[in-house]
């Protein structure tokens, strides 16, 4: 479970303070999956990040009962002069994962062979990826939050990502922010818009795409 209750979030800029979230009150419980509409810069980020316990917020109370994910296939954190294989291993000590276990997962689901040894600076974009998508999805989370879901690869591999994600979503809470209405109502129930400080909540995603995608709705 996660809640807000009359969270505030603003930042310091040179021509005074920035309010991207003002006075938010929501809960998310174990099933939900709520997808996020929202212009650049409206604050997405922000409300994942405050959510995931990167950021704090200004003012009001976070409460989290459970674990929450890194970014679905966030792959900025890994070790570039590592191996894929030790920045697995890496993971794996940090979220206290069997090591093994974690580290067959992530081969399999990957499938990147021989790299797995080899140093995470000579991947292709498309490797980094992969990597980060099975190393996200190689941590069991109760709650998992997902911005801007690419999946690299064949039609095979992103049969195999979505698979995966919609069952993450069936045994916990599901949080997505994108662009693309047609990746949010295949993912998300309920939806919410984020903008001018504000976050409105619909009890299904096509309100809140008919709200933010007009046209495309």
């Amino acid at each position: 479970m996660i809640r807000f209750e009359n969270v505030s979030k603003r930042f310091r800029t040179r021509s005074g303070s920035h309010t991207v979230l003002d006075g938010v009150s929501f809960t998310l419980d174990r099933g939900d999956a709520l997808g996020i509409c929202g212009h650049n810069g409206a604050g997405k980020s922000t409300l994942l990040k405050l959510i995931a316990g990167v950021e704090q917020p200004s003012d009001g109370r976070i409460v989290r009962t459970g674990s929450v994910s890194w970014p679905i296939g966030y792959a900025s954190a890994f070790q570039s002069s590592l191996t894929g294989a030790d920045n697995v291993r890496f993971i794996a000590r940090i979220y206290e994962r069997p090591i093994r276990e974690t580290l067959e997962f992530v081969d399999s689901f990957a499938e990147l062979g021989q790299y797995m040894a080899m140093p995470i600076r000579t991947y292709s974009a498309g490797m980094l990826a992969r990597l980060a998508f099975a190393a996200s999805l190689a941590v069991d989370f109760d709650c998992y939050l997902v911005d801007e879901i690419t999946a690299a690869g064949d039609a095979r591999f992103r049969q195999r990502c979505e698979d995966a994600l919609m069952a993450r979503r069936e045994s916990g809470t599901l949080v997505m922010v994108s662009h693309d209405p047609h990746t949010l109502r295949q993912y998300c129930t309920s939806g919410a818009t984020v903008g001018e400080g504000r976050m409105d909540l619909f009890a299904t995603i096509d309100e809140a795409i008919e709200r933010h995608f007009p046209v495309a709705a």
